[in-house]
């Protein structure tokens, strides 16, 4: 039984094995043999919750895991994802901190992207430039040949050394810019990846033929993607319907034109729902996080590095 930290996830090829380890979870989505409920939360008063993540996988060697997290006030926050072999009891392994997470949103942008996005896509715009803006562009550079990336966010000093970091670690020309309509107005991927809870990006900003992953807000409450994005697609995916209608806030799409018009991602990767139509076709791929798939991304590192050894 092997425990890994953060520092054992930095090796750049783990994006890869991550978004193949999902494509294998998505499939098995779709054939009704995935385990992912919606998140569990447990509250304790005046302080926060616990989270709760149980997934498995019903494969050739099924699996099943949970992982927990906390929304805690404080300086720090730790996650913990455990995986077992679901044929023999045996515990794989545990996973510490909050690297595999972002990890594993990434790659399901990624896997968005590789069936949704236009299959010669070249540029990336970015909108936000924290740790979920990273791994999308990571995914993005994994399912397709880019050529080169443009972000913005509203500190000038974060998204400087955002592009510094990504062009060091892709091999990717990574440019800064000062506006969302300069960092997307060519694009044919555009990853929306902010803590804003008003909309920073409109259908207007986009080129006919893009591809959006939005990554950030998107409840009633507060959402990042104007309406009229939604309203532009000619797909809207999520990774888990039952998440999306799970929040505590309605998800932003409710009461809108375009609710009904939400289709699992799943659905798409297994053929059972049209994806992309036409390049000319604006794409949109919401990201809730579809619960448990740590567990299987999990297990994919934990495998690649046992064969290492």
């Amino acid at each position: 039984m092997k425990i890994l930290m953060d520092k054992h996830l930095d090796d750049s090829g783990l994006m890869a094995v991550a978004i193949d380890a999902l494509e294998t979870a998505f499939h098995a989505r779709a054939a009704n043999r995935l385990i992912s409920p919606p998140r569990h939360h447990v509250s304790f008063a005046d302080r926060g919750d616990l989270v709760f993540t149980v997934g498995g996988i019903l494969v050739e060697k099924p699996l099943a895991g949970f992982r927990v997290y906390d929304t805690f006030d404080g300086p720090e926050h730790a996650q913990i994802v455990a995986v077992w072999s679901a044929d023999d009891a045996k515990l794989k392994g545990i996973v510490l901190g909050s690297r595999l997470g972002s990890l594993r949103t990434g790659a399901i942008g990624g896997l968005a992207i590789r069936h949704l996005g236009a299959p010669d896509a070249k540029i990336v715009g970015i909108v936000g430039s924290g740790a979920q803006a990273r791994t999308q562009l990571a995914a993005a550079a994994a399912v397709r040949n880019l050529d080169r990336a443009r972000v913005y966010s509203r500190d000038e000093k974060n998204r400087v050394a955002f592009a510094s970091e990504m062009q060091l670690t892709l091999g990717l020309e990574v440019e800064p810019v000062d506006s969302v309509s300069k960092a997307v107005e060519d694009a044919d991927i555009v990853i929306c990846a902010t803590t804003s809870q008003t909309p920073v990006l409109h259908a207007g900003d986009l080129k006919a033929g893009a591809h959006v992953n939005t990554v950030g807000p998107k409840t009633l409450h507060g959402y990042e993607l104007g309406l009229d994005v939604a309203d532009a697609a000619a797909v809207i995916a999520t990774d888990s319907l039952e998440q999306a209608r799970a929040y505590p806030s309605p998800f932003f799409l409710a009461g809108s034109g375009s609710d009904g018009r939400l289709v699992d991602l799943a659905e798409i990767i297994a053929g059972k729902a049209a994806g992309r139509g036409s390049p000319e076709e604006i794409t949109l791929f919401c990201s809730v996080g579809l619960a448990g798939t740590e567990v299987a991304v999990a297990a994919a590192i934990l495998d690649r590095l046992d064969a290492s050894v």
